[in-house]
C-alpha cells in the first residue's frame, strides 16, 4: 500500500479532517461522553474531560505515522465534529484496511457515517491502494450492519469471543469489500 497519513477528505456534506487539540471539549460532549454511542466501543464513556484531552493527546501524537488514519467527522451545515472514522487496524501484508466508527447519537440515522465510510473506502482504494476494506460490529448493532452493506460491504461471519467491549469479550460479524469488487 502507499501509506499517505491522516489527510483530509470532503463530501458534499462533510469534512473528514484530523482531530485538533481545539476539538476537545465538543468531543467530550457530543460522542466520547455518551453511554448510547460507547455501548459497542472497548471503551467505557469519558467520565471527565480530562479523559478526552489524554485521548486527544494520543491522537495527535499519532498523526506523524503515514500508516495511521484518523479522521474527526465534520458536517458543513453543523460545523463542528460530530464523530470519528478510523482505519482501526493496517495489515501491510494482505493490504487489508479494518475501519471503525462512532458518531454522537443526536446524529444517528441522517446518514453522515455511510457518507463518511463510502468516502473512506474510496480513499483506500483509489489513493492508498488497499486490497481488502474490513469492518466489524457487535450482532446486536444493526444499524453499524446497515451502514456496511449500504457501502458495498459483503458479511462474512460471525466470530465468536473475538472483540473486546468494555473489557469483555464479545462476538463480532466481520464484514468486507474487496478493490477487484469496487472496480
Amino acid at each position: 500500500m502507499k501509506h499517505l497519513g491522516t489527510i483530509r477528505l470532503e463530501t458534499s456534506r462533510l469534512i473528514l479532517r484530523r482531530f485538533e487539540e481545539a476539538d476537545t471539549e465538543v468531543a467530550f460532549h457530543v460522542w466520547t461522553s455518551d453511554p448510547k454511542v460507547t455501548k459497542y466501543l472497548r471503551r467505557e464513556p469519558h467520565r471527565s474531560i480530562s479523559q478526552m484531552q489524554s485521548l486527544g493527546q494520543s491522537w495527535l501524537m499519532k498523526y506523524n505515522d503515514p500508516q495511521w488514519y484518523h479522521w474527526v467527522i465534520v458536517p458543513k451545515e453543523v460545523g463542528f465534529p460530530i464523530g470519528t472514522i478510523s482505519a482501526a487496524n493496517v495489515d501491510n501484508e494482505t493490504d487489508t484496511v479494518e475501519v471503525g466508527f462512532c458518531l454522537g447519537s443526536a446524529y444517528w440515522g441522517l446518514g453522515y457515517i455511510t457518507e463518511a465510510f463510502a468516502a473512506v473506502i474510496e480513499f483506500f482504494f483509489e489513493e492508498v491502494h488497499a486490497d481488502r476494506i474490513e469492518a466489524k460490529y457487535a450482532p446486536e448493532n444493526k444499524a453499524s450492519g446497515r451502514v456496511m452493506e449500504k457501502c458495498g460491504l459483503t458479511f462474512e461471519e460471525t466470530q465468536r469471543s473475538s472483540d473486546l467491549i468494555h473489557s469483555e469479550a464479545v462476538e463480532v460479524c466481520v464484514c468486507s469489500l474487496l478493490a477487484k469488487d469496487y472496480f
